[in-house]
């Protein structure tokens, strides 16, 4: 990187604190700052929910993938999530807006104390909590790995930079700042991205290489094939299964999204035009990665080095540093919302449960609650970020890859299923149940059960055998022990009732004793 690299960089920085500010006059209440007051068009909710699904993984991890096994880092990753996201346009997006308008809550995870009860609601904020801070740690590195490889900082100084711009903007402006930051992200990274697919175009050209000879490169030989190595067909299907739910609202963030429009029909609409971006723009993406083993040789064994090595060798000053930029924006992109949607479980779950000073926040306290915990979030994310490599985590994509995959689909399935009539016999009980066994099958396959497998057991049944054990729980209990109480079937109707205008029960706030304040909806 040179000056013009660095005035660009640092340019991008002062825009993101200046939105963050600008966003601090639409934030008067906790519900501004969660769900942006319900106020987000639905095409804003749609770039931020497609943004708020990427990070430096991308450009490190998968950039490893693409460079070893070619297009199946497309096929088994962003095609699974836009074909998740455009089930879930229908299945959960007009609900999960529902939870704001009809039950009038601001965390995704709010309902559930009605919906189940108080201890299912606080077994999956906590889990939620702690498997958040694992996954934006491995963002942050990402990213500090990137930045290492174009300044030459250490891994620490490039999680403190980044971190600490990231809570500057989306601890001022709360999820309007993070949309808004995330459209400005979106439009740095299709320049970026047309700007790097171009140079490696021509940079082919160059070696008298053609658009479409590529593939017939011995470099490249056996990278067109959409499954191959570990990422085969048990591995596409149970990666489609998480991402349907963890893209859809399981991971919180992108719930948020879907609470932030104004209406059930908004949110549907935000849903398949993220669902659209994601089928489309990752291939712009991946095309310079499927070809960079004819253009360079990565360092590391896994080839997570291979995009920033061809981003330096290709590009001139200036679009370099706007391609940095790039990596940062789909970084702090998902880290800020991921931040924003944790501090709305803390606060609105987890905090009037074990404080009764919490019960009393009024609007003011608890706004205040709300950001000093986005930034403690952060602090924690961050430390766990600085041990990414060591022998207890490994590397970022087996951190990405095995333990959010694998985690997420025990807290995902009683909080996502719980939305939908078919589960109304599904209580506390199967909720419980299939979040405890569903961890400790995680727990099962990836250590003692791997440890004592001749090679291991393979990457998909480490990530698919958690959720299919809580999923198969959730129903067989639900079925031998229905739970389906009046008080939770109005719920369910509250949630799943056609029409936006209705007024809803206000539930009371986590611990606060009542189980359902207000009348009945009416439609």
């Amino acid at each position: 990187m040179n000056s013009l690299d660095w005035v660009v960089l640092i340019g991008y920085f002062g825009v993101m604190v200046a939105i963050g500010v600008w966003s601090h006059k639409r934030v008067d209440n906790v519900s501004d700052f969660f769900t942006a007051g319900g106020k987000m068009p639905w095409w804003l909710s749609g770039i931020s929910h497609h943004m708020s699904g990427y990070s430096a993984v991308l450009f490190t991890g998968y950039a490893g993938i693409a460079y070893t096994y070619g297009v199946t880092s497309f096929v088994t990753w962003s095609f699974p999530i836009a074909l998740g996201i455009a089930i879930g346009s229908k299945v959960f997006a007009p609900r999960i807006n529902r939870l704001r308008s009809r039950l009038r809550v601001a965390s995704p995870l709010e309902y559930l104390k009605n919906r189940y009860d108080l201890k299912t609601q606080q077994a999956l904020a906590w889990s939620g909590m702690l498997l958040k801070i694992v996954d934006v740690g491995a963002k942050w590195a990402a990213i500090a790995t990137l930045l290492s490889v174009f300044t030459g900082v250490t891994l620490n100084q490039g999680i403190l930079i980044t971190g600490a711009i990231t809570a500057v903007y989306c601890t001022i402006g709360g999820l309007w700042a993070d949309a808004l930051t995330e459209l400005g992200q979106f439009v740095i990274q299709l320049l970026a991205g047309v700007s790097m697919f171009v140079a490696v175009v021509l940079k082919l050209n160059d070696k008298g290489i053609g658009f479409f000879d590529a593939w017939d490169q011995p470099a490249l030989h056996g990278h067109g094939k959409g499954l191959t190595g570990p990422y085969g067909t048990v591995f596409l299907l149970a990666f489609l299964f998480i991402k349907l739910f963890e893209y859809n609202g399981g991971m919180l963030n992108q719930a948020q999204r879907y609470m932030a429009t104004g209406s059930a029909r908004e949110a549907e609409r935000s849903a398949r035009l993220s669902a659209v971006l994601w089928l489309v723009w990752p291939v712009v993406l991946f095309f310079p990665m499927w070809m960079s083993p004819l253009l360079v040789h990565a360092k590391k064994p896994d080839g997570s080095d291979s995009y920033g090595l061809m981003t330096e060798q290709l590009l001139p000053h200036g679009l370099l540093g706007l391609v940095i930029v790039g990596f940062f924006s789909h970084t702090m992109a998902m880290c800020s919302s991921d931040a924003n949607a944790i501090a709305a479980v803390f606060t609105r779950d987890v905090a009037p449960v074990v404080s009764p000073r919490a019960r009393a926040w009024g609007e003011r306290s608890g706004l205040i609650a709300a950001r000093v915990t986005t930034v403690v979030f952060l602090g924690l994310s961050m430390a766990v970020a600085t041990q990414v490599n060591s022998p207890a985590f490994k590397d970022i994509i087996t951190v990405v890859i095995k333990w959010v995959a694998g985690l997420m689909g025990p807290i995902a399935i009683p909080m996502m299923l719980g939305l939908l009539r078919p589960f109304r016999r599904s209580g506390p009980t199967a909720a419980l149940t299939s979040w405890s066994m569903g961890l400790l099958a995680f727990w099962l396959v990836n250590y003692p059960i791997n440890w004592n497998v001749d090679g291991g057991v393979p990457l998909q049944y480490q990530v698919s055998v958690p959720l299919a054990v809580s999923l198969v729980l959730y129903i067989l209990v639900g079925y031998l022990k229905p739970e389906d109480t009046p008080e939770r079937l109005a719920v369910l109707e509250r949630i799943n009732t056609d029409g936006d205008g209705a007024m809803a029960a206000v539930p009371a706030p986590a611990g606060a004793g009542d189980d359902m304040v207000g009348a009945p909806v009416k439609d």
